[in-house]
């Protein structure tokens, strides 16, 4: 039995969409085991660019199966859309099962999304408007429709209109808009889910039975550690646990399974959304950063909007590793940094004057301030190299000393895009 997991260190936007392209090579099945359409993951590869939301990073091998699992906000329309623009782009027909308990994302969840942080104004959330927290909401509160439910016109009415009664309330005295019609609603969801039923199985027992035959399954995370809403930045979190403890129970597969977690990190900050950001930098640094990073700059791939960027914080990724259970590392974005002549790290916090390399609760977070150090930079193009002994000496000492502050080994170095510019240590 072998399961690895790749989640995020971080904000989210760390790069783990590339790194499950490059691993799911070697895996039989790549899953979705959290989240919905709230995050992208942006992979390149020899079909082109891509940004997916819904599906899997393991689409791109014919040979691979992917899952989305019954922890999944399932947004019917983006999958669709995602999976025709694929198949139009001469990518192979993927491989593809949905989860029968997965529950969808309806049409009211993204409603209801977009008039609360209009509501909400300047105390915004720095919702990506995609229905996820009405979802949950919902899903908690029992409102939730789960997959397998979709396909009986009777009993999906029955659901829809229990959901509306409070609903609809909300709509014409809370936001003052007009209120949703039943029919209507039961006609836009039976639509979508007429796509999605050829791909609809029970994934658990699949899942199962594929470790008990020794296959190799991939669990990919979405957004980062710091938007998990137990162990980080609360409220400035997503609605879904972003932990790799939380694949067991979103993919429904055993804990003891996940032999390896790999945490991906930037060798900077990167960050969409609200929140404290400790080592955020502004203006023409700022600037620079983002126009250089990622691989077209720092925007998000869901909403297109500047990422926040700042230089590599140390004391947030160590914790980011702690919390996701860390084996080993992926640091992306190295190549990024070949502008600088030195490059800071922050390597601890200063908080009412004291000093810790502690992550604190949002409230204390809030009241640190930086402390960094400055490494030299090595001033030169490094994505062609594919060794780490290639490397200058300056970036290898850079990625080195990281992996001291952060006390996980690093094992994959990502010196650009693409699904060659990687180098295994």
């Amino acid at each position: 039995m072998t399961i690895t997991a790749i989640v995020g260190a971080n904000w989210g936007d760390e790069g783990k969409g590339k790194l499950t392209d490059v691993l799911a090579v070697h895996s039989q099945f790549v899953v979705r085991y959290q989240g919905g359409s709230n995050a992208g993951h942006t992979i390149i590869n020899d079909y082109g660019k891509f940004a997916l939301h819904m599906l899997p990073s393991g689409v791109f091998y014919p040979g691979t199966t992917n899952v989305i699992g019954p922890g999944v906000a399932l947004n019917m329309g983006k999958l669709q859309s995602e999976f025709h623009e694929l198949v139009k782009r001469g990518v192979p027909v993927p491989k593809l099962c949905i989860s029968e308990r997965a529950q969808v994302v309806l049409p009211y969840h993204i409603l209801f999304d977009e008039l609360e942080e209009e509501r909400l104004g300047d105390r915004k959330f720095g919702s990506t408007k995609q229905g996820i927290s009405p979802f949950y909401a919902d899903k908690y509160a029992k409102l939730g429709i789960q997959v397998s439910e979709l396909f009986d016109e009777s009993h999906l009415r029955s659901k829809l209109t229990r959901a509306l009664e409070s609903k609809n309330i909300l709509l014409t005295h809370l936001y003052k808009k007009a209120p949703l019609d039943v029919d209507l609603l039961v006609d836009e969801v039976q639509k979508q889910a007429a796509f999605i039923q050829p791909f609809v199985c029970n994934t658990t027992t699949l899942l199962q039975e594929a470790l008990t035959q020794g296959q190799s399954v991939l669990v990919e995370g979405q957004l980062g550690a710091l938007r998990d809403p137990d162990h980080g930045i609360y409220p400035y979190t997503t609605s879904s646990s972003t932990l790799a403890g939380y694949a067991a129970v979103g993919a429904g597969v055993p804990p003891y399974a996940i032999k390896k977690v790999v945490a991906v990190t930037k060798a900077y900050s990167s960050c969409v959304g609200e929140g404290p950001f400790v080592s955020e930098i502004h203006d023409e640094a700022a600037h620079e950063l983002r126009t250089r990073g990622g691989d077209a700059g720092e925007f998000g791939a869901t909403t297109g909007r500047p990422r926040r960027v700042g230089w590599f914080d140390a004391v947030a990724t160590k914790y980011g590793c702690q919390i996701q259970g860390a084996t080993e590392v992926a640091l992306t974005n190295l190549d990024v940094l070949g502008y600088l002549e030195e490059i800071p790290i922050c390597n601890a916090y200063r908080i009412q004057n004291v000093i810790s390399m502690d992550f604190p609760h949002t409230p204390q977070l809030q009241q640190a301030e930086p402390v960094y150090e400055k490494l030299p930079g090595w001033k030169c193009d490094i994505s062609h190299i594919r060794t780490f002994n290639d490397l200058p000496i300056e970036a290898q000492n850079y990625v080195l000393h990281i992996e001291k502050l952060i006390g996980v080994p690093i094992r994959w170095v990502s010196i650009g895009p693409k699904r060659d510019q990687i180098i295994e240590r």
